[in-house]
């Protein structure tokens, strides 16, 4: 299933999007009267979809709804792993430390909840606070149950399912304050969407093309099984005594092609556009304002 967080009429609202035929079904239409609030309250009940029997006759025009962040408002901060595709390790090496250690263990940070905008929303450039704003694409795993301490070989069982995040960086306030929180946490730096696609429709191991485009120029083009630190791996060295619960966003690194890694760096500017394309997901594409 393709499940989406979006706006019409003035509503807010939750559902079922239908790609190829450009349509989005409501929460209600799809899951009948007693359908949670939200997106995030249904990952947490844990329950299957109840199609009713007007499902074939009550759909919206894709084009007419807003796409809202698959959950518009994280519960918790949104977890990330730095370095976590070689190739992006070297590009920032003369940069940062970026010693073997980056290969033994998952550099994990996060992002504040009030990044959290919509897969086509702008993106604030915040003129006056950072001069060097960058993109990274990212695949995004979303947690469908809680768990902790959880054994990789049962890690995926944890996994709701997956949609397109891009990491968006205030260089220099990342390199100012050392922990790498306040570059990564301004309003606006965390487009997401457009929409969470069910673990069920992406085979495993999870292997997905990867790119963005910056005003139709690709920067990045990779797969995400050249990632260091699989998607099981992930999980569960993040649980090892810390519970994960359902509706946590697990961000999974960045490979190479960032602004920052070109000589000069190429950071955004105001009127960009920056598209991020994640394979059997789509694309989210956003204007830095």
């Amino acid at each position: 299933m393709f499940l989406i967080s979006y706006e019409y009429n003035d509503r807010q609202d939750w559902g079922l999007a239908v790609p190829d035929k450009r349509l989005v079904f409501s929460s209600k239409v799809i899951f009948g009267k007693n359908a949670p609030d939200t997106l995030l309250e249904y990952i947490e009940e844990g329950r299957e979809a109840e199609l009713t029997a007007a499902y074939a006759e009550q759909g919206i025009n894709i084009d007419e709804v807003k796409f809202l962040a698959p959950i518009p408002k994280p519960v918790r901060n949104i977890f990330c792993v730095g370095k976590n595709y070689l190739d992006h390790i070297i590009e920032i090496a003369e940069h940062e430390n970026s010693d073997k250690k980056a290969l033994e263990h998952p550099a994990f940070f996060t992002k504040a909840t009030n990044t959290a905008i919509g897969a086509f929303d702008s993106i604030p450039s915040h003129t006056g606070i950072t001069e060097q704003v960058d993109y990274e694409a990212e695949l995004a795993v979303v947690i469908g149950k809680k768990g902790v301490n959880i054994p990789v070989e049962n890690a995926m069982d944890y996994v709701f399912g997956y949609t397109i995040l891009n990491d968006v960086t205030a260089r220099e306030l990342q390199e100012n304050h050392l922990q790498w929180l306040k570059g990564k946490s301004l309003d606006g730096f965390c487009p997401m969407g457009p929409w969470i696609v069910t673990r069920d429709e992406i085979s495993e191991p999870v292997e997905l093309n990867i790119s963005s485009k910056v005003n139709g120029e690709v920067r990045q083009k990779s797969n995400t099984h050249h990632m260091i630190f699989d998607i099981p791996t992930l999980i569960s060295i993040l649980s090892q005594g810390m519970t994960l619960e359902p509706g946590d966003i697990l961000a999974t690194g960045t490979p190479s092609g960032v602004g920052k890694g070109f000589k000069p760096p190429r950071y955004l500017k105001k009127g960009d556009v920056v598209r991020v394309e994640i394979e059997k997901i789509g694309y989210i594409e956003n204007v830095v304002k």
